[in-house]
């Protein structure tokens, strides 16, 4: 079977695994390697991969491998090398999926495109240039709401420059002519209230370790790259 077959069926199998009760192969291999993870530490479930006799490990949020006798732990992106695509990070995003009506929308930027009927979450660094390429994108994309959380995890003045944003008289405005044209927004006073703390806090409960990371109206998340097309295709799907 060639690897792109096998990375179909695993995203395939991983997706119904909530379905599935736990084989007795994996519960083997979790009796296995929870005592070796350490004092304290959970697995939350093993799950047998198509490929290579890994089985995937979960243990709070994060995901890594192991064999069938839990002899090694393999730490890292499991890649197709036909597509390039990081299935790891799919996993993961896929386990990130959440009740998109949960989000604290008061908290984030909202642009209005068209008649706005589709709907996303856009978690993003004003200093992100994947950010400022994802926007880009967004200019070529029509119908569509979109809600900006000012996540600010990458550079010092991250919160000031979201402060100053968030503070302009045209929030969408002020975003929009900072990440396409690199314009500034005025200076605000410190004492304007911003809800970057919420967000920070909010990011690290959905366990957001990357800007830009989207979410769509069905609770799917990816932080991968997408173009016009893909985004497009994506927001088409949805009901």
């Amino acid at each position: 079977m060639n690897r792109t077959k096998s990375a179909l069926i695993l995203l395939c199998s991983l997706a119904t695994t909530a379905a599935w009760a736990e084989t007795a192969q994996e519960a083997r291999v979790k009796k296995l390697i929870e005592p070796r993870m350490g004092a304290n530490i959970k697995v939350d479930s093993v799950v047998k991969t198509p490929y290579a006799g890994l089985y995937e490990v979960r243990t709070n949020g994060d995901i890594f491998y192991t064999d069938e006798n839990a002899d090694y732990i393999v730490v890292g992106k499991v890649i197709d090398t036909r597509t390039y695509k990081d299935l790891t990070k799919e996993r993961v995003d896929q386990l990130a999926a959440i009740n998109f009506t949960d989000l604290p929308l008061d908290d984030a930027i909202k642009t209005v495109k068209g008649n706005g009927k589709r709907v996303m979450a856009i978690f993003e660094d004003p200093n992100c240039p994947y950010c400022k390429n994802l926007h880009k994108t967004l200019q070529d994309i029509d119908n569509v709401t979109v809600y900006t959380f000012l996540l600010n995890i990458l550079s010092d003045d991250s919160a000031v420059k979201s402060r100053d944003i968030w503070c302009a008289a045209d929030r969408s405005k002020a975003w929009n002519e900072w990440m396409v044209n690199g314009k500034p927004a005025a200076a605000a006073t410190a004492a304007c209230p911003t809800p970057n703390d919420k967000v920070l806090a909010l990011g690290k409960k959905l366990r957001i370790v990357g800007t830009p990371t989207v979410y769509f109206s069905d609770g799917s998340r990816t932080g991968s790259a997408l173009d016009a097309k893909a985004l497009e295709q994506k927001l088409a799907s949805l009901k």
